[in-house]
């Protein structure tokens, strides 16, 4: 067996671990405390209350198989969305400084800007919010039935119709958008015009995608992270083509992949040191 076969194998024996210790844990929170009709309910206590119904489906092994999905289906949607993110900021260089001038007033230089940090960052999450509405990482959601006979802008739509929605053109809509095609993040602030209302990346109501929370998460994390430790440069000067690529049924990669030229900032030296001594070790 080569190594990285092996390597493969020891890191989804872990993963596998690591959710069984979970579900477990969620089984005796369930167990012991229960849940009301209005707690919030997590994904996983949501299988385990399907399996007291439907043991022989809703077994241990496929509850983590769909938490696995769930976190893998993330990962290609993430990287889609920090590549777009990181083209935009290079593209937009005054919005790169006023998001590492929020990033040093609320984290200083002292440290690294860290998950808990991320939710104080609320021009980064403009940033996002505007990456998200320009190039969602899904412009196509997940199909959707609908439950009942309907009319939606004049059409009729009959019960168990196949539903699409194009999230994609519905953030471009120029009678819900000022400008639709231009990058502003300021749009999403408090005290613009609410325009963030119009915003589904991830759906809406119960069947939005219960991932939302931990995507804006990650990518503001590692957005965070790009922009406080490192100075960004257009490779030649030259701005980022943002033309869009082919993808799969359900994303849209860059046509071009992002290229850009970054150095250490000399004001994080130090803790990217101590990083790198910390990895090292």
């Amino acid at each position: 067996m080569s190594g990285t076969k092996k390597t493969i194998l020891a890191a989804s024996s872990r993963r596998d671990a690591f959710l069984q210790r979970l579900i477990d844990s969620e089984r005796r929170k369930v167990n012991n405390n229960g849940y009301g009709s209005g707690d919030n309910k997590s994904m996983i206590s949501v299988f385990l209350s399907l399996q007291k119904k439907e043991p022989e489906v809703y077994t241990d092994k496929m509850i983590m198989g769909l938490c696995v999905n769930l976190f893998t289906a993330g990962t290609g949607t993430t990287s889609i969305a920090v590549e777009w993110a990181m083209s935009l900021l290079l593209n937009h260089p005054a919005v790169l400084k006023k998001a590492r001038d929020e990033i040093e007033a609320s984290v200083g230089t002292s440290r690294l800007v860290t998950a808990e940090d991320v939710p104080r960052l609320t021009y980064l999450r403009c940033i996002i919010n505007e990456t998200l509405r320009l190039y969602p990482a899904a412009p196509l959601l997940l199909p959707h039935q609908s439950s009942l006979d309907c009319k939606v802008g004049g059409y009729h739509v009959p019960k168990g119709t196949m539903l699409i929605v194009n999230a994609y053109a519905i953030h471009r809509d120029p009678s819900m958008w000022e400008n639709p095609d231009e990058f502003r993040p300021e749009r999403f602030e408090e005290d613009g015009k609410g325009e963030g209302m119009f915003m589904l990346p991830f759906g809406m109501g119960r069947r939005k995608c219960p991932g939302e929370a931990m995507a804006f998460r990650v990518v503001g994390l590692v957005l965070a992270a790009m922009i406080q430790c490192f100075e960004w440069d257009r490779v030649d000067g030259v701005q980022v083509d943002m033309t869009e690529g082919p993808g799969s049924a359900f994303t849209v990669p860059k046509a071009v992949p992002f290229e850009a030229i970054c150095k250490p900032r000399a004001a994080m030296r130090h803790v990217l040191h101590t990083i790198d001594q910390g990895v090292s070790v």
